[in-house]
């Protein structure tokens, strides 16, 4: 099931994904600014995401989904897919009641929620109140997409990973949608835009969550895995999905808890949320497409070969999804390092958005994009223990990562502010890495074999030679990277393009992957 095709498949779709993302956070760039009520959606939208994606790529990819897929390999009239859809069944109603009430409990106490994670607004008191009336309107979108990640790991377990994948797409075309059409651009007399405007679009919010979990719950009925509605029932099978999920929410959702820690520091100071959430959004880019892809395959993959008694399958897969990472990871990092500004001025710099911003926003991106090899990683370590059940080893060390990530912001943020949050950030992700690899050896989880050791040089390699070339590649390209709309457009594909191939071309030469074995591992799927 893990190949690179598949990969490819949740990455393709992710991209799709994120391409309309790019778009939806051109026109909020446009529209909105960096000022306070582009601060207050970002703290409307960071907050139920930050639930979300604890539930999506932590609790049920690490509890969930194990599971699921232990009861599809379960023999006997008790296990297999009917025995997989009753326990499905079982975890959603239950969670159903849990989200129901932490949804009721969220909006009755919205306020003193915004004065925990945005202390910085307090002083602010328009700014204050948008943030907390954006947040009440955008948090039933948590429901909805827990609910959706639930359906997503039913659907992931059984190969179906294109289906999952293409849901997110429908909450970047209900945005674009009003943002071209209903969200009106009024702006106050100091020239920011006005709270309607935010308010207009977290109800869009709240709607693409609904959509997206109508699409997932048809998906799932089309694959025979329609779920129906018991009453809720504490059988142990849920008692155990509960117990996991525990850990499991913070040891798989580590870099939204990161993110969490640093809006709350960013809020400190004035325009820093916006700075790190527009640096963050092209981070998120090849994160998503890279490390929750991978992840996104390997987990269920490396669940049925170790539930199946393959350990040299699992071993196998385990290695091939580790020098993947690295190869696709290396030179989006460079690449995000070297090149921030020129991509930050040609995707962000129009209407409300300055070059003011986009200079504070590519330092914000060029020290957080030192960590995404790590994160990419972390999503593949992470699966050598969820794929055994055991999630308290990634509890321990993403609370180690968390605490990190707080002492470097908290070191660093008095002297280089909203810098300083960014690279406690990256710092964060390493120390994490480090933690699960060392933990994996040690315990003959994971040894790397003989190709992995030949391969990673060449990739580091290839991608140091890609760095100095796109280096000296901005220079004569910076006249027309500050030209008009198309030309600079052009230019920026010019210069992301030849990058890439550049890349490719060293990657064969250096034998890191040599092409035939490269298009034979695609033909395989």
């Amino acid at each position: 099931m893990f190949s690179l095709k598949s990969v490819a498949t949740v990455g393709g779709l992710t991209l799709a994904s994120r391409a309309l993302g790019f778009l939806r956070e051109v026109l909020m760039a446009q529209f909105f600014g960096t000022g306070p009520i582009a601060e207050a959606f970002v703290v409307a939208m960071r907050l139920p995401n930050l639930f979300r994606q604890l539930f999506a790529e932590g609790a049920f990819n690490s509890a969930f989904v194990p599971m699921f897929a232990g009861e599809l390999e379960t023999p006997g009239p008790r296990g297999g897919p009917m025995g997989a859809r009753r326990f499905a069944e079982s975890v959603l109603s239950a969670l159903l009641l849990v989200l129901a009430a932490l949804t009721v409990v969220a909006e009755l106490g919205m306020p003193w929620l915004i004065r925990v994670f945005a202390p910085g607004f307090h002083e602010y008191p328009e700014k204050f109140a948008a943030a907390v009336l954006f947040t009440q309107i955008t948090f039933p979108y948590l429901l909805f997409m827990s609910l959706g990640a639930l359906q997503g790991g039913v659907l992931n377990a059984l190969g179906r990973f294109a289906d999952a994948a293409a849901a997110p797409i429908l909450l970047n075309v209900v945005m674009i949608v009003v943002l071209y059409t209903l969200v009106p651009p009024t702006f106050d007399a100091e020239g920011h835009v006005t709270a309607r405007s935010g308010e207009i679009l977290s109800i869009a919010v709240t709607v693409a969550g609904m959509l997206q979990f109508l699409w997932l719950a048809v998906t799932c009925q089309r694959t025979g895995m329609h779920l129906h509605l018991p009453w809720p029932n504490l059988s142990p099978a849920v008692k155990r999905v509960m117990v996991r999920m525990v850990p499991g929410l913070v040891g798989g959702g580590v870099n939204q808890i990161n993110l969490t820690v640093a809006t709350i520091l960013a809020t400190l100071q004035p325009q820093a949320v916006t700075y790190l959430y527009y640096s963050d959004r092209l981070y998120q880019l090849p994160l998503a497409l890279i490390g929750s892809a991978i992840g996104v395959v390997l987990l269920p993959s490396l669940t049925r070969a170790l539930r199946g008694q393959r350990p040299e399958e699992a071993m196998r897969i385990f290695n091939r999804a580790i020098e993947m990472g690295f190869f696709l990871s290396l030179p989006a990092a460079v690449a995000l390092t070297v090149a921030a500004l020129p991509i930050i001025t040609v995707l962000y710099e129009r209407g409300a958005f300055s070059h003011a911003d986009s200079v504070h926003v590519s330092y914000a991106l060029t020290a957080i994009a030192l960590g995404l090899p790590a994160y990419v990683l972390n999503k593949s370590l992470s699966a050598g223990f969820l794929a055994r059940e055991d999630t308290m080893t990634p509890f321990r060390f993403a609370v180690i990562g968390v605490c990190a990530d707080i002492a470097i912001s908290l070191s660093l943020f008095p002297f280089i502010h909203y810098i300083g949050i960014a690279l406690g950030t990256a710092g964060a992700a390493w120390v994490n890495c480090g933690l699960l690899y060392f933990t994996l050896r040690r315990r003959g989880y994971l040894v790397l074999d003989r190709k992995l050791f030949r391969t990673l040089p060449r990739l580091a390699l290839a991608a140091a030679v890609l760095g100095v070339a796109l280096w000296w590649g901005i220079k004569p390209l910076q006249a027309f990277l500050a030209d008009g709309e198309a030309v600079r457009m052009l230019a920026l594909a010019v210069l992301v393009g030849g990058g890439m191939a550049l890349y490719l071309v060293l990657v064969i030469a250096t034998g890191a992957i040599p092409r035939r074995e490269l298009m034979r591992f695609i033909r395989r799927g």
